[in-house]
């Protein structure tokens, strides 16, 4: 369940439902160990079970950083920020109050998910004030002396997104901004949830985390990467493409959903069937559309299209959003 994949990286499946190499929690070990992303609240007495098994006690572990406050990322910070009560929680300026006062993100995901966000993901407990950063453009969070991670303000996928630069490895940890890559799946899969995807936004993330040159790319879906650029650069071209099928349908009359399944699910079909639900259930068509459906018609100023506004888990909730 943990394992090193790069000097003082180890990468911890955090295992959403029991299902293995879907969520990804990353250890960056030092005098001041890290870790990024916690996962559901489901997945927190793994987690912790984990990290005590890399012999991390409850004094030792100095951070934890959230990529964003989506419950599969964050669910589980409330537990782990009680069971390591030395630990700081960084997290993107538009995040921080939710984790405080997690009554509004439980609201709107139990709208989303009904009886499963008990019984997949959990809830989210708050995390005292007084430990939660905000963190801004170009914050550092110390590893070890000399050492650290560098934070990049990343929005597009959501408004509270931030992604971190790991400049002795090259790797840059990227939470969702570029979307999903299942080891099992192979291909890239966009992830365009409501309430907030944005194109533009996206787009600059990317070219932001580019100009870094890292030659690893940490997804929290799913495991550490190669070739870093030429991911980056296929994620740009993969959002484009569905942001321009879904402008052509929008045009026409025609649902995006559908418009998108006909454009993109086919690329699914050689794929064995229990791995395309698992990337459906993560960033599924219907979530997607509604994402990028809300930006388009933000963009054009004809307010907002809500239609199917709280995707079931079973259409593809890709995320909590708030």
């Amino acid at each position: 369940m943990a394992e090193l994949i790069a000097d003082n990286i180890v990468e911890i499946d955090t295992q959403l439902g029991g299902w293995e190499h879907i969520t990804a929690g990353y250890l960056v070990t030092g005098e001041s160990p890290v870790l990024i992303e916690t996962g559901s609240q489901s997945s927190a007495p793994l987690l912790i079970a984990e990290l005590n098994n890399l012999g991390i006690s409850p004094s030792d572990l100095a951070a934890v950083v959230l990529t964003h406050i989506h419950l599969d990322h964050a669910g589980g910070v409330g537990d782990i920020a009680r069971a390591f009560p030395n630990a700081k929680v960084y997290v993107h300026p538009n995040g921080a109050r939710h984790l405080a006062d997690p009554t509004r993100l439980i609201d709107s995901a139990s709208r989303v998910y009904g009886p499963l966000l008990d019984s997949l993901y959990g809830r989210l407990d708050p995390t005292p004030a007084d430990r939660i950063i905000a963190v801004e453009e170009g914050d550092t969070i110390q590893i070890t002396k000399g050492l650290h991670l560098e934070a990049l303000l990343t929005p597009g996928h959501a408004k509270h997104h931030l992604s971190l630069w790991h400049e002795p490895t090259g790797t840059m940890f990227c939470g969702d901004a570029v979307g999903v890559k299942l080891p099992e799946v192979g291909i890239l899969w966009p992830a365009t949830p409501p309430p907030d995807f944005d194109l533009e936004l996206a787009t600059r993330s990317l070219d932001a985390m580019k100009s870094r040159t890292p030659s690893h790319l940490a997804f929290a879906h799913y495991g550490r990467f190669a070739n870093a650029v030429d991911i980056l650069d296929e994620g740009k071209d993969l959002l484009r493409d569905w942001c321009r099928v879904a402008e052509q349908a929008m045009h026409d009359g025609r649902e995006i959903e559908t418009a998108l399944e006909e454009a993109f699910v086919p690329d699914l079909k050689d794929l064995d069937p229990l791995a395309r639900d698992r990337l459906l259930t993560l960033s599924g068509v219907h979530a997607n559309a509604m994402g990028i459906n809300r930006w388009l018609t933000k963009r054009s100023g004809q307010g907002q299209h809500t239609p199917h506004e709280h995707p079931t888990r079973q259409e593809g909730g890709g995320g909590s959003g708030i």
